[in-house]
């Protein structure tokens, strides 16, 4: 029996709606098969105090569920940051399912590939029905060079060339940025930009995600399309990068 050494903290921020999906995602994570002297937690953080979530909570000795006042999905992964023990941090927001071998391909490129600091991976839509819808234009598979994202965002109505739910980083670099932005929405973009502006990245063109679309997720609201808001958060979004960027910093994964 191999002895387990490192471990990959996989957070998710979840609110009252959305608690009845988390059997799906713990399906997902179940079924993940890790390399060798690995295992994974689940760092699971209420966006609120209700008594609606806990039920929903798989018994696994490996999942660790908080709560706090309500803030949005930025503000409960940071929460749940301090009881992430893993050298890597995985979101899986509560409504979305891993695919087979996701977190391995994750682990394998922020190991295996020299001066990687952050992974994404292709992402399908799961449509209530059950189908799955793609995209076109994913970036090939490989190394992302400093800088890129923040190119093809501004380039493209800010909007991004790899999805921020499918992030997985080191979780030294994430708490040197401060973890995910203090926004209404787009907190998941703007880390992303912010770790393009200072390191690599890499992208798995093997699907790693199906981002589940359904009436009550938060980015369905009226509120997550008003262009006010929308102008302020890319606003904010591209100065914080801009400004990372223009300290020079790099961030060098050992």
């Amino acid at each position: 029996m191999v002895a387990v050494t490192r471990l990959i903290s996989v957070i998710t921020a979840v609110h009252a709606p959305s608690a009845r999906f988390l059997p799906d995602a713990y399906k997902s994570l179940s079924k993940q098969q890790l390399p060798d002297g690995w295992d994974w937690q689940w760092v699971i953080q209420e966006d609120g105090e209700t008594d609606d979530v806990k039920p929903h909570l798989p018994d696994d000795p490996r999942i660790s569920f908080g709560q706090g006042r309500p803030g949005r999905a930025g503000m409960a992964r940071t929460m749940a940051l301090p009881r992430a023990e893993g050298d890597f941090v995985k979101v899986l927001d509560a409504d979305d399912q891993l695919t087979p071998g996701a977190l391995a391909r994750d682990i394998k490129a922020l190991t295996d590939m020299a001066g990687i600091s952050w992974a994404t991976s292709r992402v399908l839509d799961l449509m209530p029905d059950g189908s799955t819808v793609g995209f076109e234009g994913d970036p090939t598979e490989g190394p992302i060079g400093a800088g890129a994202v923040f190119d093809f965002w501004k380039a493209h109505d800010f909007r991004a060339p790899v999805h921020p739910a499918t992030l997985c980083v080191r979780r030294d670099l994430l708490l040197a940025l401060g973890g995910w932005m203090a926004l209404p929405a787009s907190e998941d973009t703007g880390l992303l930009l912010a770790l393009d502006s200072v390191s690599r990245g890499w992208f798995t063109s093997e699907t790693g995600l199906l981002y589940r679309k359904w009436p009550g997720q938060v980015t369905a609201a009226a509120s997550h399309v008003n262009e006010d808001e929308r102008v302020t958060r890319m606003a904010v979004v591209e100065a914080r990068a801009r400004a990372l960027a223009e300290t020079g910093w790099r961030f060098e994964a050992s």
